[in-house]
């Protein structure tokens, strides 16, 4: 029990047992959502792949039967779960599944699962994920694929250890009169890179808890491998960096994915929940996110081994497979010549930003959310290639907020810290984190305690609880996710829908006839986001007159295909002169990619 109160996040046996309201490990989420999937003739529930631990990778599809086939239906995407400690996303999941089954006869949800569909995947790191339910926890954000992190010929021989036995790995701080770190004396929990130019002096090293298993001078530094799925896809890939995989969509979770969006181009846009933010804190003016505001402590500990591939027994890092230098090949990036093209945004299109702002609104509306806690600069993430190489409106959040606490999202000062006088410093770094944490009433630090290290001698442990500062309270889950699944309606309502709104025929005699075609867009977002229009990503809506080609005298051909039809009930006038003989039907039809299908019939008369 000693151990478990230790965690923080699993503050009892209840979570281990997956009890309601509860963290649940793989098994008890596959039984509640089979649960709710039975229930209803609205949803389905699919694997689409078997991870390395032999655990499924469930996707639910919610969608009345009847009407326009599901595949052309405009169609939003949730993915939750994609780092491993992440829990609160693969909850919400769950729960947007419960909320939207109990309530599929209310008018708004209804409409929703007519006309629309909707895909979720509950949990994409099973493995990962899984990892949270040991006797140790560690809060691995990757999947269980083995890596020679110190490239010396062996694989996850020097994981950590609870020395201690509290049940988690944390941090341990040495003193040192070489280390570069030091009690931060905003927090004494903290710990800050000494600044010499301020005549700051260090004396301490950090290192993750554990021992010199293999012998080679560094301390834990090749533990279980995994690859963080979050860091693994297609856009501002963090190349050769450990956690990112060994090329871009390397791993079976992330393939999966791919191959069901390449599917589903009926997708029009996307909500994941991980350890980013742009859904509270919109991108700026400039279309830039917000800065991200990080846990210092375990960064300290990971820098203790930057050299560890430099030392080891093989002549040089580990490379991807197939590589032979260290360039990134194709793609452009930061450490390329400029001449070598054109490199790949990394701001959202100024002319998308409306968007994400209303999307932000009505987020935080139905939430409440005003911040966010600590989160990451993403690279390679998913929403990154939804938006940038699908080209749809793609939103990320942690999904919850620490609501009684201080520090705002994206490194705001907090409203004590505004407040407080000039003389005053605002706090940063890990005792802002700390400061927003206690606030909310979270247990989410393990107090530094003496230990004395069969290598090291006399040190301390102690740092941040595994889960516990990226999870809120179990108690809190079924709220929150009944709010996320309100969300999830609500982004539905917003997607484009394109409708055949009027049709006119004029007869000109001998054969001739005028025909219009009055394309709107009755859904809020556009038929394509701007830059899903630069990148051509997603496709023209196409307008067909289906009548011969021969038969066109003038006007519009017999395919026109609409490059964007803005939201908002805007229109596309398109006109065709034909001909034809009087009274006959003709059928006029409109497919957008992200908006649907209609069609309509006129008279030649």
């Amino acid at each position: 029990m000693t151990r478990l109160l230790a965690l923080g996040l699993m503050v009892s046996a209840s979570i281990a047992q997956a009890q309601s309201p509860a963290y649940l490990t793989q098994d008890a989420l596959t039984r509640e959502l089979r649960a709710l999937v039975s229930s209803s003739p609205a949803a389905t529930m699919t694997s689409l792949t078997k991870t390395i631990g032999g655990r499924d990778v469930w996707v639910v599809q919610i969608a009345n039967p009847g009407g326009m086939p599901v595949n052309d239906r405009p169609a939003v995407l949730m993915v939750a779960n994609l780092e491993g400690d992440h829990l609160v996303g693969s909850s919400h999941a769950l729960e947007t599944v419960r909320y939207v089954l109990a309530n599929a006869t209310t008018p708004a949800v209804k409409q929703m699962l007519d006309k629309q569909v909707v895909y979720i995947f509950p949990r994409l790191n099973p493995d990962g994920a899984e990892l949270a339910f040991g006797s140790v926890k560690a809060g691995q954000k990757g999947n269980l694929r083995p890596y020679d992190n110190d490239n010396d010929g062996r694989i996850d021989e020097d994981a950590p250890e609870d020395l201690n036995g509290d049940g988690v790995i944390s941090v341990m701080r040495v003193k040192d009169p070489r280390g570069a770190y030091m009690i931060d004396p905003a927090d004494p929990r903290a710990m800050k890179k000494a600044d010499v130019a301020k005549g700051e002096v260090g004396g301490y090293t950090l290192y993750w808890e554990g021992v010199d298993s293999d012998g080679d001078g560094f301390l834990n530094e090749d533990g279980p491998g995994g690859v963080d799925l979050n860091r693994n896809f297609q856009h501002d890939y963090p190349y050769f960096e450990v956690d990112a995989g060994p090329h871009m969509v390397s791993e079976k979770e992330s393939r999966a994915l791919m191959d069901f969006m390449i599917a589903h181009r009926n997708i029009g846009a996307i909500v994941t929940y991980g350890h980013s933010d742009n859904l509270v804190v919109p991108p700026n003016a400039t279309g830039r996110l917000a800065e991200p505001t990080m846990m210092s402590l375990s960064g300290f500990a990971d820098a203790t081994n930057d050299k560890m591939s430099e030392v080891g027994v093989l002549a040089s890092p580990q490379l991807p497979f197939g590589a032979i230098t260290r360039t990134r090949g194709a793609q452009a990036g930061a450490d390329n010549n400029p001449a070598s093209g054109r490199r790949p945004d990394t701001t959202v299109n100024r002319g998308d930003l409306e968007y994400f702002k209303a999307v932000s609104e009505a987020y935080k509306t139905i939430t409440g959310f005003k911040t966010v806690p600590a989160m990451r600069r993403p690279h390679g993430a998913f929403f990154q290639y939804g938006y940038f190489q699908f080209g749809v409106p793609s939103f990320t959040t942690p999904g919850w907020a620490p609501t009684a606490g201080a520090t705002a999202a994206a490194g705001a000062p907090s409203e004590a810290a505004a407040a407080a006088p000039a003389s005053t410093p605002a706090l940063t770094g890990d005792a802002a984190i700390l400061k927003t944490l206690d606030g909310a009433g979270l247990d989410a630090f393990v107090a530094w305690t003496p230990f004395t290290h069969p290598e090291l001698g006399a040190l301390e442990i102690g740092g941040f609880k595994p889960y516990a500062s990226v999870n809120p309270a179990a108690a809190d889950l079924a709220t929150l996710g009944q709010k996320q699944g309100e969300f999830l309606v609500k982004l539905a309502s917003m997607l484009p829908s394109v409708h055949i709104a009027k049709t006119e025929v004029v007869a000109h005699g001998g054969g001739i006839f005028t025909v219009v075609a009055e394309i709107e867009n009755t859904g809020f977002f556009s038929t394509s986001t701007l830059h899903g229009v630069s990148s051509r990503s997603v496709n023209a809506t196409l307008v067909q007159i289906d009548v011969p080609a021969e038969s066109i005298v003038t006007g519009a051909e017999k395919s026109v295909r609409v490059r964007n039809l803005s939201g908002s009930n805007s229109r596309e006038r398109i006109t065709w002169v034909i001909r034809g003989k009087p009274n006959a039907s003709i059928g006029i039809s409109v497919l957008a990619q992200k908006g649907g299908t209609d069609s309509a019939t006129v008279i030649l008369k």
